[in-house]
């Protein structure tokens, strides 16, 4: 650290927020976080049902553990209240509120806009979130009946009796699939393109998420061939009923950078016909839905878990520092082309993303310091 103390500005007071803010902290620097809703929002927002897939003891930010009153895979409201918890442990400086629109060099530093005025530091942390933006694709013609993105989906109750169709087979979509079962809806069918892969949350008391963590260290076709055979053990032979296994699910994931599925009840629903896979949706025809076979379903209302974007373009797009997808060229480290601007939270890993969200903000304070 240099002998006058470094500002800076960390975007987001998210999980990812939160730890670049306390490490940093830690180091020397003066930060605050400003974040344009709440403490831990993005979790809080999120459907009921929802909860963490890495176990607590493998998911604390650094500096303050998930208390074990929390269970071993916490629930979405406990989570947002760590959260919170966290940002009050380390005392972060955080101002609700503030909506980014811009990051723009100013001198050596940066500076960050906001409707209403800005604020100056040497080094901005960008930390809302891979997850920020929902992304609904502009399918051809109109659909009749109701059509939310996952984002907006809160509990299966409001589908009591409905005929609904979720759109894509990732965690949303298979967990909001198992809770409109759960919640009585009158028909559940997922609309699937590629079939995903699929582990369990753990194997005789053993997560999955440590193989995740092996797997940066092991050869690629070995990883492979350890998850083909554990998810072969764990739910058989799933062609049958529309869900057939990749050949080579570590190449794929890295090839593709889409999370396995974590089993929480959703092969059992599709073995008993209480989630019905069908092909993609493609279009709609007459108010109806028309799948990638050429079948139109009717269904009262379409649940589309189909993604999220960074949403950065608008905030850091002129620095050139993010790919097409709008997701930052280099993790933690500097660009050389935007220096004191650093991403944390934007990789996709098996690790675990609070896990790994920790270790970032552990390297950037290493490296601010």
């Amino acid at each position: 650290m240099s002998s006058r103390e470094s500002s800076v500005c960390v975007v987001g007071a998210g999980a990812a927020g939160l730890a670049c803010a306390a490490t940093l902290g830690r180091a020397g620097a003066s930060v605050v976080v400003v974040e344009r809703e709440d403490v831990g929002a993005a979790w809080q927002s999120r459907y009921d049902s929802l909860r963490l897939h890495t176990p607590r003891r493998l998911s604390g930010l650094p500096g303050f553990a998930i208390p074990r009153t929390s269970g071993t895979w916490p629930a979405r409201d406990a989570v947002a209240a760590y959260l919170r918890a966290y940002a009050g442990h380390h005392a972060i400086d955080v101002q609700t509120g503030r909506a980014i629109e811009r990051v723009e060099k100013r001198g050596a530093g940066w500076s960050v806009r906001f409707a209403a005025g800005s604020l100056d530091a040497d080094r901005v942390v960008v930390a809302t979130g891979y997850s920020n933006v929902p992304s609904v694709p502009d399918w051809p013609g109109a659909f009749a009946g109701e059509l939310v993105h996952s984002a907006a989906y809160r509990r299966g109750e409001a589908y009591r009796d409905r005929r609904v169709l979720v759109v894509g087979s990732g965690n949303s979509g298979t967990e909001i699939a198992v809770d409109l079962v759960r919640a009585g809806a009158g028909e559940v069918l997922l609309a699937v393109r590629t079939p995903p892969a699929i582990v369990r949350r753990a194997t005789l008391g053993v997560p999955s998420q440590l193989l995740g963590i092996a797997s940066a260290h092991l050869p690629v076709g070995a990883v492979d061939r350890i998850a083909a055979t554990f998810r072969r053990l764990s739910f058989g032979d799933l062609t049958g009923v529309g869900l057939p296994a990749p050949e080579r699910p570590y190449s794929d994931f890295l090839r593709r950078r889409v999370l396995p599925i974590v089993d929480v009840g959703f092969v059992v629903a599709v073995k008993d016909g209480s989630v019905r896979i069908v092909p993609a949706l493609e279009r709609f025809e007459d108010g109806r839905a028309v799948l990638g076979d050429g079948r139109s379903v009717d269904v009262d209302a379409i649940v589309a878990a189909t993604g999220f974007r960074t949403g950065l373009e608008s905030i850091v797009g002129h620095l050139g520092v993010l790919d097409d997808a709008g997701v930052p060229l280099v993790h933690v480290e500097e660009h050389p082309s935007a220096p004191g601007l650093h991403f944390v939270g934007y990789q996709v890993t098996l690790g675990g993303m609070l896990r790994v969200v920790g270790k970032q903000a552990e390297r950037l304070a290493a490296i601010v310091a």
